[in-house]
């Protein structure tokens, strides 16, 4: 690097660090002179300020190596109610329909990104990664929760029969992975190889799986925690109804989607935009899998129609903006309070499993003969925890209410830990791995003299 690129790109820094400072600074003042009563208004300012700080924060943390999705998070725990207030409680929870149509849209481009032959290519990796991760990750998990339980204060208090019922559902939602956080490191470094795509793919099929895992660790877990109950088939009933529901949905959906870019192709934008609200609005009132509809959809378009490609540039114009808000939310919703209560124990949790996925994957990677790529750095990729997680956690809260509050604030706090350390090892693994393009380094749209 010359003398005169480093200043280039330290006046760059300042220039965004200045930014940053100056809008926050006003935003902070705005929100300690207008009151509360500007309910709505106040809601569509805050997507604008998480969207700008959030975009500026990631180019002050990227010169450091850390991915774009680090700098969100830091912008939205900084504006959140326990730093700076200045995106209050209220607000973001009233963000909450802005973040399921950003989770919307970042299924349907994880779905379009899924290219068939990819997956068959590591069918067999797949397979093997699967099983393997599964079965280590989630005997780990429960094993250290047993271990950890006198440190946890709920779980102290229960018969040892109930304990092993909650260190089951525990290791069933340490098997969860993030396809947000995935996508989003994807979408920025624009990653092409062995490890981007296998990690993709692995990520997007775990989903299914932990479905099906949860829902059997609950019809067990139901008669340990409860004597009163009985093991019923109730729960697979239900899980059959959401699984099949939400695939013939997004089958349904991407068909649709296809036969628009065909037929009519113009406002695509805004078409994304209202099926994103509208589609979800439905799948939570059939209580199907919005993740896993959305999903398949793209997987549809991309793979069973002729208009793969052109979804695909719609997708990615809605990339950044996405992300941004998606991250910057969940970190402005993070509660740093609950954090600092449980993080000893969180941490024990989250090293169990971030050590598990480790030795696990390097198993399967062995047994399957991957490619040293995937061998060295296939782990790093699921070490991420975001909404899945969560909603998990909130149905095994729901299914135990005498425990429920306390056990899903114990997943918040261990998400938490694997949601901002997640992404800096995979992106550092692609970095390791070559697969990373030199071209996305900025959140920032290139001048248009650059794109000339």
């Amino acid at each position: 690097m010359t003398a005169s690129s480093a200043r280039k790109g330290a006046n760059a820094w300042l220039s965004h660090a200045a930014l940053l400072v100056a809008f926050g600074a006003l935003a902070f003042y705005a929100t300690h002179i207008v009151r509360e009563d500007q309910g709505r208004l106040w809601s569509i300012a805050a997507i604008g300020f998480l969207l700008l700080a959030g975009t500026l924060a990631s180019e002050l943390v990227a010169p450091l190596g850390l991915p774009h999705l680090t700098g969100y998070l830091f912008a939205g725990i900084a504006a959140g109610p326990h730093v700076l207030g200045i995106v209050d409680e209220h607000t973001v929870k009233s963000l909450s329909p802005v973040n399921t149509l950003a989770l919307s849209l970042i299924a349907l481009a994880g779905g379009a990104e899924l290219e068939l032959g990819a997956v068959r290519k590591w069918a067999r990796s797949l397979v093997v990664a699967t099983t393997i991760q599964t079965g280590c990750v989630f005997a780990v998990a429960t094993v250290t929760f047993l271990l950890a339980r006198p440190l946890i204060p709920f779980a102290r208090a229960l018969g040892p029969w109930a304990a092993v019922g909650i260190a089951l559902c525990w290791g069933a939602l340490a098997v969860t992975r993030s396809p947000s956080a995935t996508l989003g490191i994807l979408s920025q470094t624009r990653a092409n190889g062995a490890l981007a795509n296998f990690t993709l793919a692995f990520v997007m099929v775990s989903d299914v799986v932990v479905v099906v895992l949860v829902a059997t660790v609950l019809g067990v877990a139901r008669p340990l925690i409860d004597p009163s109950s009985r093991f019923s088939l109730d729960a697979f009933v239900s899980l059959a109804h959401e699984l099949f529901g939400s695939v013939a949905l997004g089958t349904t959906l991407g068909l649709v989607i296809a036969t628009y870019l065909r037929l009519v192709n113009k406002q695509m934008l805004v078409v994304l935009l209202v099926l994103g609200f509208g589609v979800s609005t439905v799948l939570d009132y059939l209580r199907f899998d919005a993740l896993l509809a959305f999903m398949v959809a793209g997987f549809v378009v991309r793979n069973l129609s002729n208009q793969g490609q052109k979804f695909v540039h719609y997708i990615e114009q809605t990339g950044t903006v996405v992300y941004v808000v998606f991250f910057a939310i969940a970190g402005a919703d993070l509660d740093l309070p609950l954090l600092r209560a449980l993080w000893p124990v969180a941490l024990v949790l989250a090293a169990a499993r971030a050590s598990a996925t480790w030795v696990s994957s390097r198993l399967a990677s062995s047994v399957a003969r991957d490619p040293p790529t995937l061998r060295n750095w296939a782990w790093a990729g699921l070490v991420s925890q975001a909404g899945l997680t969560i909603g998990l956690s909130l149905v095994v809260a729901r299914e135990f209410p005498a425990i429920g509050a306390e056990f899903r604030s114990l997943a918040i706090a261990t998400v938490a830990m694997n949601e901002m350390l997640g992404p800096i090892l995979f992106k550092l693994a692609l970095d390791r791995a070559g697969e990373t393009s030199p071209n996305r380094n900025s959140a920032f749209p290139p001048p248009l003299l650059e794109t000339q």
